[in-house]
């Protein structure tokens, strides 16, 4: 299973980008998609997770500015963000729960990481 992030790139505060993450493989079923964060010398943070029903999950200082999406046919989640801040700058990372058979069982699958830059 991997997991194939893109969308990331450079732009000025106020501005949208939008990151994408691809699962492929041999996969049964995702739970949870969602994506995190780590700006240089902080720890990974939550930014947002959306569930297999659709029930969506962000972080404070994300909410009314990103939202998350999923296309479970494509198993492919999104992040729009808008009225991006200095502050949004990081390495995103996209994280999905995969099942790979029907024994049930789930393993936490990231993606590479996408830099998002904000910057005048």
């Amino acid at each position: 299973v991997q997991l194939q992030a893109s969308g990331g790139g450079l732009v000025q505060p106020g501005g949208s980008l939008r990151l994408s993450c691809a699962a492929s493989g041999s996969i049964f079923r995702i739970n949870s998609m969602g994506w995190y964060r780590q700006a240089p010398g902080k720890q990974r943070e939550l930014v947002a997770v959306i569930t297999r029903g659709g029930s969506t999950n962000y972080a404070d200082s994300v909410k009314g500015r990103f939202t998350i999406s999923r296309d479970s046919a494509k198993n492919t989640v999104y992040l729009q963000m808008n009225s991006l801040k200095p502050e949004d700058m990081a390495v995103y990372y996209c994280n999905a729960e995969i099942v790979r058979s029907s024994s049930g069982f789930s393993t936490d699958y990231w993606g590479q990481g996408t830099q998002v830059t904000v910057s005048s």
